[in-house]
């Protein structure tokens, strides 16, 4: 009975996270969004308020800025859905 569980220790190991993988990927993929155009967001603020005459120049900044962000986490969360090493 032990033989059988040392040698499927491994079997199981390997196909334990896969799916798990994708989802882990998708979240950190989500978060560093998020936190990114946070970011952007909160020193373009502090610009405008530093700045007021600038205002409309820093906001087309920050709206491009954070639509690139957006564009990349959105292909980053489409690549981590698709994983599947499975399927080969």
């Amino acid at each position: 009975m032990l033989t059988v569980l040392v040698f499927a220790g491994p079997a199981f190991a390997a196909e334990g996270g896969v799916e798990f993988s994708g989802a882990f990927g998708a979240g950190l993929v989500i978060i560093g969004g998020a936190y990114g155009i946070g970011r952007l967001a909160s020193s373009a603020l502090e610009s405008m308020a530093r700045q007021p005459e600038v205002a409309g120049r820093i906001f087309t900044s920050l709206l491009i800025a954070a639509a690139l962000i957006e564009g990349v986490t959105f292909f980053a969360l489409i690549i981590c859905m698709q994983q599947n090493p499975f399927a080969s």
